[in-house]
């Protein structure tokens, strides 16, 4: 057994989970880079990933492997940049076990990521969320259950996996209704819960007659949480349908975080200021919550209208020399 082998597995099970406590999705994650990135290697060098070594994984097979990840399987950019993450946080790990390979780690770590275009952030308008809302047969165990899923995650703002990872017992609907959840960075956060929501709430507890530590949005026919799959799945099957509603619904293609970016838009149209809603989203910084600046059409048609407009005559431009107005022909 190569070096690589015992320091991949000291970085799981020392770095990530004993010392930083790493979440199941990030362990998750890293742990696919890596099944990628071995899974390259041995289809392009034929050789199997107990036989490789450090220096196996140089700067140029890095660079490969991220092309191939955006050329051949289709990757974003987004997911590419993810993937190179995973693989720094492993190197700067190995820095400190292997210093005989400085100069290649160092390479490694160099890397820069890639940028990209930002786009503005997608939500659904009234109209849109009331048709999401409104597909769901009611009168069923499965519609009872979506209808909840979806109303809670536009009213709170909570992301797929908070949704997954909730149980029962995190939904408090008495007097100061709220809901409890650990999100991104292990930061535990409570969200309030409106009346219609906690109506609804209600209504699907008493079908769901959940113990308290289940999940509180099972799949069908089991007692496991829904994955986060499950619920992208669940909620363009819902568009879909309220698409023959709200046709421009489809046009957005809603993914779980639609319903979210939907939430902080209502919050900022309502005139609630950012600080604030970054602490109900669980955003560690302000810089995730600017973006929704970027999409509030509204709040920049307020600005235009408080701007003095300058004094523009409209008019064509007409060459006064004969050489000129030739050269405008062309």
């Amino acid at each position: 057994m190569t070096s690589l082998a015992p320091t991949l597995q000291a970085f799981f099970t020392e770095r990530l989970i004993r010392q930083r406590r790493a979440s199941p999705n990030t362990i998750a994650a890293y742990r696919d880079t890596f099944r990628l990135l071995f899974a390259y290697i041995a289809d392009t060098t034929g050789r199997p990933p107990v036989k490789l070594d450090l220096s196996d994984i140089d700067a140029d097979t890095v660079g490969r492997f991220l092309h191939h990840l955006e050329a051949e399987r289709g990757n974003s950019v987004r997911t590419r940049n993810a993937r190179l993450s995973a693989i720094h946080s492993f190197f700067a790990f190995a820095a400190l076990r292997h210093p005989e390979h400085a100069d290649l780690i160092q390479r490694v770590l160099a890397m820069p990521e890639k940028r990209f275009d930002t786009e503005v952030v997608s939500y659904l308008t009234r109209a849109e969320v009331d048709a999401l809302l409104d597909s769901p047969d009611r009168t069923t165990w499965t519609g009872q259950r979506d209808h909840a899923l979806m109303l809670l995650a536009v009213q709170t703002g909570l992301r797929v996996s908070e949704l997954a990872a909730l149980r029962c017992e995190d939904v408090a609907l008495g007097s100061a209704a709220h809901v409890r959840c650990s999100g991104k960075g292990r930061r535990e956060r409570c969200t309030p819960l409106t009346k219609d929501t906690v109506a609804v709430l209600r209504v699907w507890m008493r079908s769901r007659h959940g113990r308290s530590e289940e999940p509180l949005f099972p799949s069908r026919g089991s007692n496991h949480q829904l994955t986060r799959s499950a619920i992208w799945r669940l909620i363009a099957k819902h568009a879909a349908a309220g698409s023959e509603r709200c046709p421009s619904l489809a046009l957005k293609h809603p993914t779980p975080h639609t319903l979210r970016h939907t939430c902080a838009m209502k919050m900022l149209s309502s005139g609630i200021d950012l600080a604030t809603i970054a602490l109900w989203l669980g955003h560690s910084s302000l810089q995730s919550t600017n973006a929704y600046l970027h999409a509030d059409m509204e709040l920049k048609e307020r600005a235009l209208a408080r701007t003095t407009p300058a004094k523009a005559h409209p008019g064509r431009y007409r060459p006064t020399d004969k050489l000129l107005t030739f050269l405008q022909t062309l």
